[in-house]
């Protein structure tokens, strides 16, 4: 025999049980309408085995009274009604979903189709003509398919019209989802509804079973639970404090205010970086650095938005969070899920060898609001030519000019004195010197030393030139051995020291020096080093000696020291600018 009772006679046969309250007396069935073949729920009042009071049967009758004005396609129709011995039973639409007291998980988006959904019968049921307020909002009356169809049932407290809005002689409702003027038994009002809607979605955000309610109950009867939805937006979180605001002035005035306040967007993206900090190093002044930021929103059905600027610093010059001195970020303002930014720094701007460390912002719609990336910058040192002069080289070429001038001088006034007259021997030795110049100019030009052989050449003329001076002094000059020797040994110095020029010039640009620099500086310092020799053998008071040192030796000075004072005045110069450049 079936553990169900039998509704045959009224044409229905139970399947299965729903739910129960017996204390209450109520029981619900599933049933199959025999006579329409469809499903329907029924609804037994079994005042004959319970210790029910009159007012909870009264419940069925307000029910009954409630939907039979009522037709929206998320409330359950009311059907038909019947009397058996066990009790008053009341039969309506079936609907396959369950209530959401059923534990089950829901996205976000479901939630926000349950709120909007609740709201939208809200405010049918309050357009009536009397408005019909429902007083038992919570998680147990509300109906929700597999594709997130709300229906709300259990009309059994529910008020019609504007007398019944006022103040009843009987609280009924369920503690936790009950304002405070429904539980005081004061005057209710449109806004009554809403602050159960309000708790039932705060149980749906926190997990939060209907029993467990009172928990989220502060000291001053306000529902907490901003700290256990720390994705949720804050708009929504700001409208939804106000749907469970105790104070009915402060909660919304109806549905429909409620639901054209009620935000687009239930959670809030989450921003991922594919850096936690940029460092930057410059290799050189003025140098534009970039890197870029990948960002990433895994979080369905929200978009993230942002904003850069940079955190204000001390050290930099005044600007906006459009706008600033030397950084910069590209795009300044984005839409979207899948987001790459160009951040980019120009040292133009700052000073050198120093360490500059900023903060990027990042103002979002999501948890946090704003995110910080550190940002480190090292700018490259100042980079002055630094063509530094072989000085050893140029000292043993000076060295080498010098000692051979002394021994082909001290060679040509021995001949000159024993064998033939000076001015002959010193004549033959110059134009020996000039010779032997021109011939170690082409041993460097069939070696590839174009520019040394140029140095070469040009010392042999200029030596030349002095082979002119000194002819007309020459009188009658016969080639005896001490003209060919001294010629020989000339030749021999002038091959020597005009190799080691053309070796030094070439030294000088591979250094990366010009080419006339290199072609003076080589010559006189030979030029030197041979009136250095020269002096060692007739005196360096001879005032052909001191001539030729002050002529020589002073352009080779100025030459020598422009270098170093070139660099001196450009150090000088930079440090003067540095001081209208931003400091770390």
């Amino acid at each position: 025999m079936s553990q169900f009772p039998n509704f045959l006679d009224h044409g229905y046969q139970v399947e299965k049980e729903l739910s129960q309250n017996r204390a209450g007396g109520r029981v619900a069935y599933l049933a199959n309408d025999l006579k329409n073949n469809c499903k329907v729920v029924i609804k037994q009042f079994q005042f004959a085995k319970t210790d029910a009071t009159w007012a909870e049967y009264d419940s069925y009758g307000r029910e009954i009274e409630t939907l039979r004005r009522l037709d929206h396609p998320n409330i359950p129709r009311y059907l038909n009604s019947f009397q058996t011995e066990a009790g008053f039973c009341m039969v309506q639409e079936y609907k396959p979903a369950l209530s959401l007291g059923t534990p089950r998980t829901f996205d976000p988006q479901d939630i926000y189709t349950i709120a909007k959904s609740v709201l939208e019968i809200l405010v049918y049921l309050q357009s009536r003509i009397p408005p019909v307020i429902h007083r038992d909002i919570k998680p147990e009356n509300i109906l929700v398919d597999e594709n997130i169809n709300v229906y709300l049932v259990d009309f059994g407290f529910a008020r019609i019209g504007d007398g019944e809005l006022g103040m009843s002689s009987v609280v009924k409702g369920t503690m936790g989802f009950m304002p405070p003027e429904q539980i005081f038994n004061r005057q209710l009002t449109e806004a009554s509804d809403l602050y159960g809607l309000g708790v039932t979605l705060v149980c749906l955000l926190t997990n939060t079973k209907s029993v467990d309610v009172g928990n989220l109950i502060d000291i001053n009867n306000r529902i907490s639970f901003r700290h256990l939805v720390p994705k949720l937006s804050l708009q929504w979180v700001r409208w939804l404090e106000k749907m469970v605001e105790p104070n009915l002035k402060q909660r919304f005035a109806n549905a429909a205010d409620a639901l054209a306040a009620m935000p687009s967007t239930l959670i809030v993206p989450e921003a991922l970086f594919s850096v936690s900090r940029l460092d930057l190093t410059s290799t050189r002044l003025g140098e534009k650095l970039s890197r870029k930021i990948s960002l990433r929103n895994r979080v369905p059905h929200t978009e993230l938005t942002g904003k850069w600027s940079v955190a204000p610093h001390p050290n930099d010059p005044p600007h906006t969070p459009d706008r600033h001195t030397w950084i910069s970020v590209t795009p300044p303002t984005f839409q979207g899920n899948q987001v790459d930014c160009l951040v980019t720094v120009d040292t133009a701007k700052l000073m050198s060898n120093k360490v500059y460390e900023r903060q990027l912002l990042l103002e979002t719609n999501s948890v946090p609001k704003t995110y910080k990336i550190d940002l480190k910058v090292q700018t490259a040192a100042v980079v002055l030519p630094s063509y530094s002069l072989p000085y050893p080289l140029l000292a043993l070429l000076l060295l080498g000019a010098g000692g051979l001038t002394w021994v082909l001088a001290w060679v040509v006034m021995v001949l000159g004195g024993v064998i033939e007259s000076p001015t002959t021997a010193i004549f033959a030795a110059i134009l020996g010197t000039a010779l032997g110049l021109e011939i170690a100019g082409w041993v460097l030009g069939a070696s590839g030393a174009t520019v040394g052989a140029a140095a070469g050449v040009l010392a042999g003329i200029m030596v030349g030139g002095g082979v002119v001076l000194i002819t007309p002094l020459v009188k009658g000059v016969e080639l005896g051995i001490g003209a060919i020797a001294s010629l020989g040994i000339g030749a021999i110095a002038g091959i020597s020291i005009g190799i080691a020029t053309g070796a030094m010039v070439e030294t000088l640009l591979a250094h990366r020096f010009n080419r006339p620099f290199a072609l003076w500086v080589s010559m006189l310092t030979v030029a030197v080093g041979a009136i250095l020799g020269l002096g060692g053998v007739v005196g360096f008071l001879n005032p052909f000696v001191l001539v030729a040192l002050l002529t020589t030796g002073l352009p080779l000075s100025a030459l020598l020291l422009q270098l170093p004072l070139h660099r001196a005045r450009l150090l000088s110069d930079y440090h003067r600018a540095e001081q209208f450049l931003i400091k770390p």
